[in-house]
C-alpha cells in the first residue's frame, strides 16, 4: 500500500508545532511532517519521493521569507509529483489579489484562516484528503474508516458502475 504525506509549512515554530500537534490523529494513516521554510519543504518533499511516500496534502503559510506560500502551491501544481496533492492555504495574510492568483492557477483546493479551531482544520484536511484518494488511490475500501466513507463508498459503486460490474 502506498504510503501518503501531509506536509505543514510555516515559518514561524509556534504555530507550525499548534498546527502538527492539531495533525495528530491523522498520523496512524499519514507520515504528517512539518517545514519551517519552502526549502525545508522541498527537501522533506524529496526525501518522502525517494522512500516511496507520495505527498497527498500541503498546508502552507503564506507570508514567509524566501518565497509566499501562493507561489509554492503554484509551483507545487505545475511539477507532475506534486500536482495532483491537495493545497491548502493557513493563513491570516494573504489579500483577495493572492488568493484570487493561485485559484486560477489551479493550485489551491482550500483556504483556511488563523486563527483556526481544530476541529474545522481536521474537518476540512478529511474531506480534502477524500478527495485526494478518491482521484488517486485504487484501494478505495481502505479509507472508509478515516475519511468520507460515504464519498469513498459513492466512489466506489461509480467505479464498478463504469466498468460494467
Amino acid at each position: 500500500m502506498t504510503k501518503y504525506l501531509i506536509l505543514c509549512v510555516d515559518d514561524e515554530r509556534e504555530v507550525l508545532d499548534s498546527v502538527l500537534q492539531d495533525l495528530m490523529p491523522f498520523e496512524d494513516n499519514f507520515v504528517v511532517e512539518g517545514a519551517e521554510s519552502v526549502t525545508e519543504a522541498k527537501q522533506v518533499i524529496e526525501e518522502m519521493t525517494d522512500e516511496g511516500v507520495r505527498l497527498a496534502l500541503i498546508l502552507c503559510d503564506h507570508i514567509m521569507p524566501e518565497q509566499t506560500g501562493i507561489s509554492f502551491l503554484i509551483e507545487l501544481s505545475q511539477n507532475s509529483n506534486t500536482r495532483s496533492a491537495r493545497k491548502i492555504l493557513l493563513t491570516g495574510q494573504a489579500g483577495l489579489e493572492d488568493t484570487v492568483e493561485a485559484v486560477n492557477h489551479a493550485s489551491l483546493d482550500y483556504y483556511i484562516a488563523k486563527p483556526w479551531k481544530g476541529e474545522a482544520l481536521r474537518e476540512a484536511l478529511v474531506s480534502q484528503l477524500t478527495a485526494f484518494m478518491i482521484e488517486n488511490d485504487d484501494n478505495l475500501l481502505s479509507w472508509t474508516a478515516i475519511l468520507d466513507s460515504e464519498a469513498i463508498l459513492n466512489a466506489m459503486a461509480k467505479r464498478r458502475s463504469n466498468f460494467g460490474e
